[in-house]
Formats: C-alpha cells, structure tokens, sequence
C-alpha cells in the first residue's frame, strides 16, 4: 500500500505526518509505504491513499484522501485515519487474503 502525506511545502508537517503514519500502520500489522511531498508534487505522483489537512485535501481531485486535523497529534491522526487506513489495505489485499 502507498500513502503519500502531503503539506504546502513537504518539508517539516508531511514529514512528521509520514513518521505517525508509518508508527500507526506498524502497530496495526499493516504493510504501507508512506512518503511526504509538497502539495505540488503529490499532484503528479501515484498513490493508494493521500492523507493530508481538509485545506488542501479539497483540491485533489479524483483522488482517495483522508482529512487529519493534525500533522503530529498521534491520537487525532488515529482517530482520523486507522478506519480509512484499514478499510484500503483490505481492499487492497482481499484477493491474496482467503
């Protein structure tokens, strides 16, 4: 599964979203490649699932995206994304799960 975490400039928010990211799929047993970018770049680059801040999340389109109402809040961002998280990776996995 890839997630890409996305800010305004893919500097410091994306990256310390990606860290919770990558420690919240590792806990639940779920293999996910997570990469941080800036919003421009996220445009041109294929993923399974973009988790990012409503702000931005709105202009993706055409996309999967998931809302966090933070960048490094360990609880929100689960609270946030483990459903969406575990509902893709199924989905994802379904035929080599039987």
């Amino acid at each position: 599964m890839d997630i890409i975490t996305v800010c305004g400039n893919g500097i410091g928010s994306s990256l310390m979203l990606a860290m919770k990211i990558e420690e919240i799929c590792r806990e639940n047993n779920i293999k996910a490649n997570v990469e941080s970018t800036d919003f421009n770049s996220a445009q041109g680059k294929k993923a399974d699932l973009i988790i990012t801040v409503k702000e931005l999340a709105q202009q993706f389109d055409n996309r999967e995206v998931a809302v966090v109402r933070s960048y490094i809040n360990k609880k929100k961002i689960t609270e946030d994304v483990l459903e969406i998280i575990k509902k893709k990776f199924m989905e994802l996995n379904k035929d080599s799960v039987k």
